[in-house]
């Protein structure tokens, strides 16, 4: 894939860019290796300093860097201000929280005692760079939710971006230096996918987190696997969004909307698979048939915009060929279904009903605007309907049943229940999935100690 910014909306190809050589990797591992020798002793206070000002220019920049985001992968305007503005949320978060995340841990007097000691402490302290190999879809956040941890903990980072949002790439190893972090502190590599694993293999790489698909999971999980290197993968999701019959339906359906369409669908956390009770499930399908179909498709620079396009070509038709697959097995299409005429990589908002498991779209994760919905005759059965898939990174349920809850908290495989709303990262919580959906956690004092030294300081009586 070459490396440039192509404007899903029209097809045009805006700006391309060469990949760096060889010859310039060596000289950003070489300059990342030496500023994490210099940087690691740098004080809370400082680095907070500085990402602070980092937020406060990205403030500064919301409008132009948000039309970047929309120009490279088709992100409506408003959602594209909307991710600037939590990107820098989270900056403010971590340089408020990280020294009370890493402060030094002190055991149970009696398990010091026990041990002969006179002290014992649980010291955190940073590895190195660490490689953050990172998607399109949220181009901005995806990186900070990395960054902003890393840079408090004392590492550096290596960017390695999708190749069709470059100037964003770009734009974040701009934002950092402006904001007083030396040269090596966060470096962006334009390079192919390629380049990856030789990087991934070099001794001053000390980690790598991935967010992407599961072959690109798999692959870097392999290459660290085999260097004995600490990773975080945060990988597909097809989220179930579970509707008992107590729930407040026009909420539930309103909600649902938002959470299959945001980001035009493209978004590892939306809910893709309705999973409703039979005794709602009429009532809930045509509200949510409703809101669909009213929702407004169009140029991605329009304030009104609520779906824009798929940020690629090959987006749009792996997208269809899910649909396809599933309407010649019997699937019922209650509105969309149908690639529109003129150009863009657009595809309407989609329901599919009749789900069977046979359907590749049952198993596979549909990146793009289609909802499958599933009827449940109980709690039971919801819950089987709702496991029955590779991946688990999140989950929603509509009740008014604390049993209901407590039986999705235990029995649901994901690494979030959402009761009541829809799935949304917050810098303050964990954020992660289960069985395909990867491993490790992003975000929170779990996301900022994925990387760190975790070190045990013995004192002798």
């Amino acid at each position: 894939m070459p490396i440039a910014t192509v404007n899903p909306a029209n097809g045009e190809t805006i700006k391309t860019y060469e990949a760096m050589g060889a010859e310039e990797i060596e000289r950003r591992l070489q300059l990342a290796e030496a500023t994490f020798r210099t940087y690691r002793e740098s004080g809370f206070a400082d680095r907070a300093r500085l990402l602070n000002r980092a937020a406060d220019l990205l403030d500064e920049d919301q409008q132009d860097i948000a039309r970047v985001l929309t120009t490279e992968m088709g992100k409506p305007i408003k959602q594209a201000r909307a991710e600037a503005a939590k990107c820098a949320k989270a900056m403010r978060w971590y340089a408020a929280n990280a020294e009370r995340l890493l402060a030094d841990e002190e055991p149970a007097e009696a398990d010091v005692e026990d041990s002969g000691a006179s002290r014992v402490r649980v010291r955190y302290r940073p590895i190195g760079p660490i490689l953050a190999v990172m998607p399109w879809n949220f181009p901005l956040w995806q990186v900070i939710r990395f960054a902003a941890p890393a840079l408090m903990a004392g590492n550096v980072g290596l960017l390695k971006h999708a190749s069709n949002v470059p100037q964003t790439a770009l734009y974040l190893e701009d934002l950092f230096h402006r904001a007083g972090f030396t040269e090596g502190c966060f470096q962006t590599l334009l390079i192919g996918s390629a380049a990856v694993d030789d990087i991934l293999r070099d001794e001053r790489v000390k980690a790598a987190t991935l967010t992407g698909s599961e072959p690109a999971g798999r692959a870097v999980a392999s290459t660290a696997g085999e260097m004995v290197k600490k990773t975080v993968l945060e990988l597909g999701g097809s989220d179930p969004y579970i509707v008992m019959p107590s729930a407040d339906l026009d909420r539930a359906a309103q909600v649902a909307v938002t959470a299959r369409v945001q980001n035009t669908g493209q978004s590892c956390i939306a809910a893709k698979r309705f999973i409703v009770h039979t005794d709602v499930y009429d009532a809930f399908a045509e509200r949510f048939v409703q809101g669909m179909k009213a929702l407004k498709i169009g140029d991605p620079m329009d304030e009104e915009t609520e779906v824009g396009p798929l940020s690629s070509e090959r987006g749009r038709a792996d997208l269809e060929e899910l649909v396809d697959d599933a309407k010649r097995s019997g699937a019922t299409v209650l509105c969309g279904g149908q690639r529109p005429e003129g150009d863009g990589w657009y595809y309407p908002p989609t329901i599919l009903a009749g789900i069977t498991r046979e359907m590749r779209i049952h198993r596979e994760e549909a990146f793009g605007p289609v909802a499958t919905l599933y009827r449940a005759g109980d709690l039971d059965e919801a819950v089987l309907i709702a496991n029955d898939s590779p991946f688990g990174l999140s989950s929603n349920v509509w009740t008014r049943e604390e049993a209901d809850v407590d039986r999705f908290v235990r029995d649901l495989e994901a690494g979030g229940v959402y009761v009541n709303g829809m799935t949304a990262s917050h810098p303050a919580f964990p954020f992660g999935g289960v069985k395909r959906s990867g491993y490790g956690r992003e975000l929170s004092g779990h996301g900022i100690r994925e990387f760190c030294n975790i070190t045990t300081v013995w004192h002798g009586a």
